[in-house]
């Protein structure tokens, strides 16, 4: 996500960031992935810990993936269904097919409409979690379009509408990316609550108290103890907080994808009879997710050139903002993250000791050989500035 990038922890292990990748497609592959979509959903996953988003990275591998794999919630070999075709809209059933892989493929086909239409659509039904969506939409705006991606949490309920008792909405993530003329493209990747799960169960497994902001009871009262939220005691808070500073604009926009994402391609809906039964506390699972990429490419409307040099100029001119502080220079979504991958790739992608332990001990289960580390975990920290 693009609201921050991860503090590193202490008792990091770096690891060549080829390494993991090589690693993780090859767990993925284990799993009857077959190769080329393992690979592709390997970098999907291992985006997250080279740009420092943590949250949606290899942590997730373990505690995520493979059960999915394993209890058939995850289709290892299955191909999208077209349903229609329009040309300019396509809709899929993504008939459980791994999210990692299935989301690039949507917009990859979405960008190849684009190219010839101006404007391409893809909607899909019953997919899977894809991880971080700005790794997505980012590999459009290499291609030089306009890339949008956003996904509904399928049937899983763990935010209340403002003034209500039941939870009937997930976390319901989107991105943007453009390109930025020759610097990093812009991404912006963010939920629309306060915070994504990943970052509450982070902090819940390093034994860490959450801000007060992130969780709420049921009376609406803060709640810091980040086991909350899988207890049923929490509930996220909306991007915005109280209704007095903007909750209802992350309200407004969660809904925006629950439209756009969940009831256009006919996928599970958050807000449904069954979440009003029991006490309203969090419910479902993220099973039939719905996603919608979009893509435009300014180059099929005007000269292409244009485009990008206009580019250059709107984002090159938020860089010269002056600072308030000088050693905080401004910035844009995606480049900070962008600046960190740069660096770790050459360097080395840190992972917190319990993700190194986590993942040494499959290697170790599945017969594999886990990448040796690299130089230390100060290597792996971004330049100065990047944040």
């Amino acid at each position: 996500m693009t609201q921050s990038t991860d503090a590193p922890p202490h008792g990091e292990v770096t690891v060549p960031h080829d390494a993991l990748v090589a690693f993780s497609a090859e767990v993925f592959t284990g799993r009857g992935v077959p190769e080329s979509r393992a690979r592709t959903a390997a970098e999907a996953l291992v985006h997250g810990d080279l740009t420092g988003l943590t949250s949606h990275g290899l942590a997730n591998l373990t505690r995520l993936y493979l059960p999915a794999l394993d209890a058939g919630r995850i289709d290892a070999t299955a191909e999208p269904e077209k349903i229609t075709d329009t040309g300019a809209a396509v809709l899929l059933d993504g008939r459980r097919s791994l999210g990692l892989w299935a989301a690039t493929e949507a917009l990859e086909l979405a960008a190849d409409r684009a190219a010839q239409t101006g404007i391409a659509l893809v909607t899909m039904r019953d997919a899977t979690h894809f991880g971080c969506a700005g790794h997505h939409t980012a590999r459009i705006a290499r291609r030089g379009m306009v890339a949008f991606l956003a996904s509904n949490c399928g049937r899983q309920r763990i935010a209340r509408p403002p003034g209500g008792r039941a939870a009937m909405l997930g976390t319901n993530p989107f991105s943007i990316a453009a390109p930025a003329g020759d610097r990093p493209p812009y991404v912006l990747d963010m939920s629309t609550t306060v915070v994504p799960t990943g970052k509450v169960r982070a902090a819940a497994r390093a034994g860490e108290p959450i801000p007060e902001g992130w969780l709420e009871d049921a009376e609406g009262r803060p709640v810091t103890d980040p086991h909350a939220l899988d207890s049923g005691g929490g509930f996220l808070r909306w991007l915005g907080g109280d209704p007095a500073t903007g909750a209802y604009k992350g309200y407004g926009l969660g809904l925006m994808v629950e439209v756009l994402a969940a009831l256009v391609p006919g996928a599970g809906l958050g807000p449904a009879p069954e979440a009003l039964n029991g006490e309203g506390q969090p419910s479902g699972r993220d099973d039939d997710i719905g996603l919608t990429a979009l893509v435009v490419a300014p180059g099929a409307l005007r000269p292409g050139q244009d485009f990008r040099a206009e580019a250059d100029g709107l984002f090159g001119a938020l860089l010269d903002c002056p600072p308030l502080d000088p050693a905080r220079p401004v910035s844009y979504p995606g480049r900070p993250e962008e600046l960190t991958a740069e660096h770790r790739r050459r360097h080395g992608v840190p992972l917190s000791g319990q993700c190194h332990a986590e993942l040494t001990a499959l290697a170790a289960e599945q017969g594999l050989r886990f990448p040796e580390p690299v130089g230390s975990s100060q290597d792996a920290l971004p330049p100065a500035g990047a944040r």
